[in-house]
């Protein structure tokens, strides 16, 4: 099942890429917990999204600031249950037009295919020490 979570998990990415926010629900758990790093990012604070309405909310939260968000993945670590991918991230201002890039990490767990919890991370060594790994 660890190859497959591998595979959802960067379906979801290019999902949010696309802003396909029906094919990236269709990967989350209804139960899903999503801990979003790119907001402090840009001045923000850290905030918890809940399930598939949460998911929508952060969407829209993510739409109103940002014109695009593009994630790119580097490498992922397929841990069975869990998977750790890090790259980098693209973010343009809406209103700004700012560009900012960023080292970026995710974190998912899975529960029966589906992506039950997925944290972000603006820094590779966090996100593969959040896991258990070490850099280099």
């Amino acid at each position: 099942m660890s190859q497959e979570n591998v595979e959802t998990a960067l379906a979801a990415i290019k999902a949010w890429t696309r802003r396909d926010v029906e094919a990236l629900l269709s990967l989350l758990d209804p139960k899903v917990e999503w801990h979003p790093a790119f907001q402090t990012l840009l001045g923000g604070e850290a905030a918890v999204y809940r399930g598939h309405d949460g998911v929508r909310e952060l969407m829209r939260d993510t739409d109103e600031f940002a014109s695009a968000v593009e994630p790119v993945v580097s490498e992922v670590h397929d841990l069975g249950d869990r998977i750790a991918a890090v790259g980098q991230l693209a973010i343009r201002g809406r209103e700004s037009g700012v560009e900012i890039e960023s080292p970026m990490g995710v974190v998912a767990d899975f529960r029966k295919g589906k992506m039950l919890c997925v944290r972000t991370y603006l820094d590779r060594t966090e996100t593969l020490e959040a896991v258990g790994l070490r850099d280099g």
